[in-house]
């Protein structure tokens, strides 16, 4: 019996593995075409339709890196530095910290340790 159900999960899981490993193929088959070459595909870009223009996929993708919504590997426009002024002194951190209240440097801690 637990044989029985062992082979139908198993087969569950191998299903769910082909069709995982199936749709990425699928949805590039519009503009990919199976050849007898070795590099087995060839691109046709002009079979790809797009709906958005070049600005307005430029225009997502930098408001999504301004967001923090892009890792620096996907995508190759440069952050934009972090300009915030003058900094504090060592003086002035000091300060702050000498004179803050129990309840802040708890928060601190927290957000310190993650």
């Amino acid at each position: 019996m637990s044989q029985r159900h062992l082979s139908i999960s198993l087969l569950l899981a191998n299903a769910g593995a082909v069709l995982a490993l199936a749709l990425p193929g699928m949805a590039s088959a519009a503009y990919e075409h199976p050849t007898n070459t070795e590099a087995g595909v060839v691109v046709h870009p002009e079979h790809f339709i797009s709906q958005k223009t070049r600005d307005q996929v430029k225009a997502e993708t930098e408001a999504a890196m301004r967001e923090g919504r892009l890792s620096y590997s996907e995508s190759n426009f440069p952050m934009p530095p972090a300009v915030k002024g003058p900094g504090k002194t060592r003086e002035e951190v000091l300060r702050e910290l000498r004179n803050e209240t129990p309840a802040e440097r708890e928060a601190r801690n927290r957000a310190m340790a993650g």
